[in-house]
């Protein structure tokens, strides 16, 4: 009998683990995954780095910390190096399913500094940097879809560097998402530059989308409204495939693909469930459908492994309910464009939170070592 995460492979979804750290390499349990939970690659953020290099049980990064802190280095230098070095070793016990999987999967992401989420120049430049210095054909670039970044993915992609779009939650954004990547594609040929090594996913997030509109229905109280609850953020990923499929069969995206270039797949992110009254693999088994990437946090992909129930295509079915759950939330008076704007700004802001208590407590590590 298969286990569920590989009926989930089986039917086209990539699972990707949202966490990454030093331990989970040495120990050998990021190998374990790939071989027992169908995981076929990681992404990061600096909330994931944060986590993992200031745990007090996690002794891994004291000596590399103390042989920065001898050389004098910031504390942003110090993170550059220490998380670079993990996603290179990480990127090498997925290189196995890199070249199993023709260069789709076997991926791992690092993310640009929050700090450069409105800085267009200066995403592009540190994009490049963290390109050349992991140095592995599987990177992904971790680049946000704030206004500042859609130009910067454009130049990214321009210049062959593969990236994943994160902290996309409108399907008007993600509009914007997939030109950029095809107008960089568009440059790179161009340029003479083969495109067949460039990749991309658009990581659309999906349980923020629920919590936040949750809360807006609540406080209508109605009945109608409150029937709409949970429902928000499985219709907008909907949507978002029917996109992803319309606009990859579409004249421009099949010049580029039939000159070697690769779809920009969608990745589903924010997957943990944070309404206990929801299934807990809800954000998984709701979106099923070829070519999709699913990253979870561990409590997730365990759940979905030991319960999930995989019945094949859940997506493409469920446009036209998709439409009427839109349709519903602007009739109870919720403004969904307003619902996509607050959690770009409140996502933006978290990761700048994170990544600044991350440097804190670097430069506090460095500070003891000094």
């Amino acid at each position: 009998m298969t286990t569920p995460t590989a009926q989930l492979s089986a039917a086209g979804v990539s699972i990707w683990l949202d966490d990454l750290s030093r331990t989970r390499i040495a120990s050998g349990n990021l190998a374990q995954l790939i071989e027992d939970r169908n995981v076929v690659g990681v992404t990061t953020n600096p909330t994931i780095f944060a986590n993992a290099i200031t745990d007090p049980d996690d002794t891994s990064y004291d000596a590399q910390v103390a042989e920065l802190a001898s050389r004098g280095v910031t504390a942003e230098e110090a993170i550059f190096e220490a998380t670079t070095q993990d996603v290179r070793d990480a990127l090498d016990v997925f290189r196995p399913v890199w070249e199993r999987t023709g260069h789709v999967d076997g991926r791992v992401s690092i993310e640009v500094s929050p700090d450069l989420a409105h800085d267009t120049d200066g995403t592009v430049a540190q994009a490049k940097q963290l390109w050349e210095k992991v140095g592995r054909e599987n990177l992904l670039v971790k680049i946000p879809a704030t206004k500042a970044g859609l130009p910067a993915i454009e130049q990214a992609i321009a210049a062959g560097i593969s990236v994943n779009v994160t902290l996309i939650f409108s399907i008007e954004r993600y509009a914007e998402v997939i030109d950029a990547y095809l107008s960089g594609l568009e440059k790179a040929k161009d340029a003479g530059i083969d495109i067949s090594a460039i990749h991309s996913v658009a990581s659309f997030f999906v349980s923020r989308v629920d919590t936040e509109t949750d809360k807006r229905l609540d406080a209508i109280g109605t009945d109608a409204a409150a029937a709409l609850r949970g429902k928000a953020g499985l219709a907008n990923a909907r949507l978002a495939y029917e996109l992803y499929e319309q606009t990859f069969a579409g004249d421009r995206a099949a010049a580029l693909l039939a000159a070697g270039g690769n779809t920009q797949r969608p990745l589903w992110a924010s997957t943990g469930v944070k309404d206990p009254s929801l299934p807990d693999t809800l954000y998984v088994t709701e979106l099923v459908a070829k070519d999709v990437v699913n990253t979870m946090p561990e409590k997730t992909l365990e759940a979905t492994f030991d319960h999930g129930v995989v019945v094949g295509d859940t997506i493409t079915t469920g446009y036209e309910d998709a439409r009427s759950v839109f349709t519903g939330l602007a009739e109870a008076g919720v403004d969904f464009a307003d619902v996509t704007q607050v959690l770009e700004d409140e996502g933006v802001a978290k990761f700048i939170d994170s990544w600044h208590d991350l440097l804190a407590q670097v430069a506090k590590g460095l500070e003891a070592q000094a």
